[in-house]
C-alpha cells in the first residue's frame, strides 16, 4: 500500500512538472509551434486510447478515427444546440462516445483478431459518408466548434493558438493521469489477464465479455475527448477532418509508441506531427508536384509502420528496457 501511495505521489509530481514546462514553453514558442504543441497533445490522448484497448485489452481497432469524429460532433452539437460551456462540451464528447463505444463493445466482445479489426475499419470508412448525409451535421461542409478567445486576464499577448495549447495539454495531462491509474488498477490487471490467456482468466472468475465491453467503453470515451480537442484546433467538424487516413496514422502512432506500454506515447505523437513537415521539406527538395506533397506523408507513415514492426515490434521504450535488463 505504501508503494502504491509513493508511486501515485511521484506520478503527481511528474504531471505537475510537465504542466509547468508547458506553461513556460507557451511563453517562448511562436504561433506555429504552439499549434503543433496542441496537436501533439491531441495525438497523445488519441494514441493512449488505442494503447488501452489494443495493448492491454487485446482488441484491435483500425477505425479509431471514427470514434474521434463522434466525439467531435458530440461536442459541437452540445455547443450549438444546448449552448453548454466549453468544458461541458468536452464532457459531452467523452460521454456520448463512451456510450457509442459500449454499444460497439457488445458486438466487439463476440469478435476477435481480423474480424474485429475489419469491423472497426468499416466504421472508419462508412462514418464520413454517413455524416455528410445529415443536415444537422452540416453535410460535407460540417459545423463549427469554437472554444472562444482566451480570457483577458491572460494578457493581450496570449494568442488563440496558445489558448489551444493550454487547453489541449491540460486535457491530455488529466486524461493520461486517468488512463495510467486505470491501467494500474484491478481493471488493468483484468484486461492483461484476458489478453494473455482468456481461458485461464475465465476460470479465475473474470467475465470475458464484460471485460472487453468495459475496455471498449473507456477507450472510446478517451478517443471522444481527443476528437473534441482536434475539432478545437481546426475550428470545424466535418468528414474531411476525420478521414480513413487519420485512423491509420493513429494506429501507426500507437505502434511507434509501443502498443504494450503507455510510456512511449509522446514518441508516436511527436512523429505524427513531424511527418507533414518532413514530407514538405522533402517534396520541396525533390519535386514541386502538389500530388507528391499530398501523398508523401502517407508513404512516410507506411514506411515507419513497417520499420517499427521489424525493428522494434514492442516499441522503442520496451526495446530500451530490454537492453537495460540484459
Amino acid at each position: 500500500m505504501h508503494k502504491v501511495k509513493t508511486l501515485r505521489f511521484k506520478t503527481g509530481i511528474g504531471f505537475f512538472l510537465i504542466g509547468l514546462c508547458v506553461f513556460l514553453l507557451s511563453n517562448v514558442v511562436d504561433e506555429w509551434r504552439a499549434f503543433q504543441g496542441a496537436t501533439v497533445a491531441v495525438y497523445v490522448v488519441a494514441i493512449a486510447s488505442i494503447i488501452l484497448l489494443t495493448g492491454y485489452s487485446g482488441q484491435i481497432s483500425l477505425g479509431h478515427g471514427a470514434l474521434l469524429g463522434i466525439g467531435a460532433y458530440a461536442a459541437a452539437l452540445a455547443q450549438i444546440y444546448a449552448h453548454l460551456p466549453i468544458w461541458l462540451c468536452f464532457v459531452a464528447a467523452v460521454l456520448v462516445t463512451a456510450i457509442f463505444g459500449a454499444l460497439l463493445g457488445v458486438a466487439a466482445a463476440r469478435l476477435s483478431g481480423p474480424y474485429l479489426a475489419g469491423t472497426t475499419l468499416a466504421l472508419a470508412v462508412g462514418l464520413p459518408s454517413i455524416a455528410s448525409q445529415f443536415s444537422i451535421l452540416g453535410g460535407e461542409q460540417g459545423i463549427s466548434f469554437s472554444v472562444g478567445w482566451p480570457p483577458l486576464s491572460l494578457g493581450s499577448d496570449f494568442t488563440q493558438y496558445k489558448w489551444f495549447f493550454w487547453i489541449a495539454t491540460i486535457a491530455a495531462l488529466i486524461m493520461m493521469w486517468f488512463v495510467r491509474n486505470i491501467l494500474h488498477s484491478r481493471y488493468g490487471r483484468m484486461w492483461r489477464a484476458v489478453k494473455s490467456n482468456a481461458v485461464a482468466a475465465e476460470l479465475a472468475g473474470i467475465g470475458i465479455g464484460s471485460s472487453k465491453v468495459l475496455a471498449f467503453t473507456i477507450s472510446s470515451g478517451v478517443a471522444g475527448l481527443a476528437g473534441a480537442l482536434l475539432a478545437m484546433t481546426t475550428n470545424n467538424v466535418s468528414p474531411s477532418v476525420f478521414p480513413l487516413a487519420l485512423s491509420f496514422s493513429l494506429a501507426t502512432g500507437a505502434v511507434l509508441s509501443g502498443v504494450n506500454t503507455l510510456g512511449g506515447v509522446m514518441i508516436g505523437s511527436l512523429a505524427l506531427v513531424a511527418i507533414p513537415e518532413i514530407a514538405s521539406s522533402v517534396s520541396n527538395l525533390w519535386s514541386e508536384s502538389e500530388n507528391t506533397a499530398m501523398l508523401l506523408p502517407e508513404l512516410i507513415v507506411s514506411a515507419l509502420l513497417i520499420l517499427t514492426v521489424f525493428l522494434a515490434p514492442k516499441g522503442p521504450i520496451e526495446k530500451l528496457r530490454a537492453r537495460h535488463r540484459h
